[in-house]
């Protein structure tokens, strides 16, 4: 088999889309305050997608692998969740499936027998702490007892349509103060009908949720560079952790001292800049290292507990990876949302603020779309020779590391209008932590 044979067999290069996301709602009956929605300047429009712009997506649903019918919102409020299911089902292949994400609140067990009458296939629970005191503080207007509901309804309704097969999940959203209950989640979980698990880091939308990320910013090659340099100025007796004082602090004449931590540091980057290796000294002088070994506690009772109760486990990385791969394009993925435009990845679905790396600048992100249904098919968007580009564009992986970049946020990227990242490179992923394994989600 040639390149070009190979290339047009790959997901991203195929005749259609193999995964479908389809935001059917904007709207929600929460309001969780690490949400993208209740962040300061947010401006997400809300909106249901209408009948005719579901069956636009007619023509992909045939070559599927899955459909997710959520987004923003909460999938529940659609009064035709049911119908697009069963429309959807009627077309796709025999081993494709359908799921989607909610906050369980609205489930009943007519809601639930329905759902899987029209054909669901998987059905992912938020829940990110099992306290009913800390799930209140972080799902506005939730209760563990509605999940806990939802997940008898749901198992209940298995028993009654004959769905023995309905998978049933768990999405958990760790953060600083409630990582440490991830194996309590899973074994309380476990109790309950769940036969899966997926834990994903937070990306704050908001300066206030910045405390509660539990996660650096530092390349798993970046640490991997640093820890023999560290160790090295341990044992030479140069405090590195000074660097920056002597750095910023301008004087005619430096110490001996002074002088070795400067060029200390030099010779590091240097090291790092022939690796070819991103290195940001500020992020991994200050790394709350405590934090990254608790972490890698947690992540292995965590496992220990999944393989006992045979429940299946997706866990984020602790360090990301700067081996990076988008899930999103490498699958086939589109994006579509309420109003029918099409997006290719989570990162660049909407418009919105985030915070980054660990000293957290603000990153306004721009949805990138490549068309709209009303006026395009989604075949024909999918094939646009821009969007082809666009994702081979992405696999070749050249694009910055902006999280590990000492200077970021430069020009380049500080701009609601990206253009290209100092790589020249178009594809505005450089900040997408994504692709270097710290986000997951239903797919």
């Amino acid at each position: 088999m040639n390149f070009t044979e190979q290339m047009l067999q790959h997901p991203a290069f195929r005749g259609n889309p193999s995964k479908l996301f389809v935001e059917t709602t904007t709207r929600c009956n929460l309001k969780c305050k690490a949400c993208v929605k209740q962040a300061e300047g947010a401006s997400i429009v809300e909106g249901d997608m209408s009948m005719a712009t579901f069956m636009a997506l007619a023509p992909a649903l045939p070559h599927l692998e899955s459909l997710v019918l959520n987004g923003i919102g909460e999938p529940l409020l659609h009064p035709l969740l049911e119908e697009f299911i069963r429309i959807a089902k009627a077309s796709m292949p025999s081993g494709s499936w359908i799921g989607f994400q909610s906050n369980g609140s609205l489930l009943t067990e007519k809601r639930a027998r329905a759902l899987i009458r029209a054909g669901l296939d998987r059905i992912c629970l938020s829940l990110d702490s099992v306290s009913s005191e800390t799930f209140r503080k972080l799902r506005e207007g939730g209760e563990v007892a509605d999940i806990e509901h939802a997940l008898h309804y749901l198992n209940s309704a298995k028993t009654h349509t004959g769905k023995a097969d309905l998978e049933i999940g768990i999405e958990v959203v760790l953060m600083r103060d409630t990582f440490h209950e991830l194996p309590e989640v899973i074994r309380w979980a476990d109790s309950r009908g769940v036969s899966f698990v997926i834990a994903t880091h937070m990306l704050p939308y908001d300066p206030s949720h910045v405390s509660q990320v539990a996660y650096n910013c530092n390349s798993d090659q970046a640490t991997a560079l640093y820890e023999p340099w560290k160790r090295r100025a341990e044992r030479e007796g140069i405090d590195i952790q000074r660097y920056f004082d002597v750095f910023y602090h301008h004087k005619w004449f430096r110490t001996t001292e002074e002088q070795q931590i400067l060029d200390f540091v030099r010779d590091m980057m240097m090291d790092a800049y022939h690796s070819d290796v991103f290195l940001h000294v500020k992020n991994l002088i200050e790394r709350d290292e405590k934090l990254q070994e608790e972490m890698a506690g947690v992540f292995a009772e965590a496992t220990a507990v999944s393989k006992e109760t045979g429940l299946r486990l997706t866990l984020p990385e602790i360090v990301p990876k700067a081996d990076r791969t988008c899930d999103f394009i490498e699958g086939g993925s589109v994006m579509v949302s309420w109003d029918g435009s099409v997006h290719p990845c989570y990162f660049l679905w909407h418009t919105f603020n985030c915070y980054m790396k660990r000293r957290y600048y603000l990153r306004e992100i721009s949805a990138k779309s490549f068309g709209i249904l009303e006026y395009k098919s989604i075949t024909d968007i999918w094939r646009d020779p821009d969007f082809k580009a666009f994702r081979q564009d992405v696999l070749k992986y050249d694009f910055s590391y902006c999280t590990n970049c000492n200077v970021a946020p430069c020009g380049f990227i500080d701009t609601r209008e990206f253009n290209h990242d100092c790589s020249c490179v178009t594809v505005p992923c450089g900040d997408c932590l994504w692709c270097m394994g710290m986000f997951h989600c239903l797919q």
